[in-house]
């Protein structure tokens, strides 16, 4: 079984952090993995995005041009790579930015209020977690519990960042789950 996944959005909002993030929870649960990050010059603002390749087998290439999935955190990542997914997949928006609609109806549009969700949970740098949370719920390819487990880690050198942090990640589970009843 193999996935990819495509996170794109602008520079600052953690787009190359959330998958990595689930690139190293896949490795954590012993799965094949490639991460391949691409962004403008900018340190912020500019475009951002990376694939995520995630396999049970050796992984032949991690260039991938039509993924299976897209978290799309900003308008312009959506319509650059809407057309890209693959017919099934899920498209995750972040509605907190996008008032736009997929128009495709062979996908799976997934509305999770990314930056509404971080801000009420006091994090207003969150929105990652709160979409990594929604897309490792819809897609099942890693356990919910092993990014959980991988916050202490990940935020040691800013423990105060811990809880908050894990409050995105299960709200956007949370959301998720609501939104696959109302499209599966």
């Amino acid at each position: 079984m193999q996935r990819e996944v495509k996170f794109a959005g602008f520079g600052g909002q953690g787009i190359l952090s959330a998958g990595h993030f689930l690139a190293d929870a896949a490795l954590e649960e012993g799965k094949e993995v490639a991460w391949v990050p691409s962004y403008g010059p900018e340190m912020r603002g500019g475009t951002a995005y990376c694939t995520v390749v995630i396999s049970d087998d050796p992984i032949g290439s991690p260039v991938v041009n039509t993924p299976m999935d897209l978290v799309a955190m900003n308008r312009p990542s959506l319509e650059k790579f809407v057309d890209t997914v693959k017919p099934g997949g899920f498209i995750l928006v972040n509605s907190s930015l996008i008032p736009d609609r997929v128009e495709r109806k062979d996908v799976h549009e997934i509305l999770i209020p990314a930056n509404d969700i971080a801000i009420k949970n006091k994090n207003n740098r969150g929105a990652n977690m709160v979409i990594l949370g929604a897309y490792v719920t819809c897609s099942g390819i890693v356990k919910l519990d092993t990014i959980v487990e991988m916050m202490p880690v990940a935020f040691a050198r800013k423990p105060q960042f811990v809880e908050s942090n894990i409050a995105c990640v299960r709200e956007g589970a949370r959301l998720a789950r609501e939104a696959l009843e109302a499209v599966l």
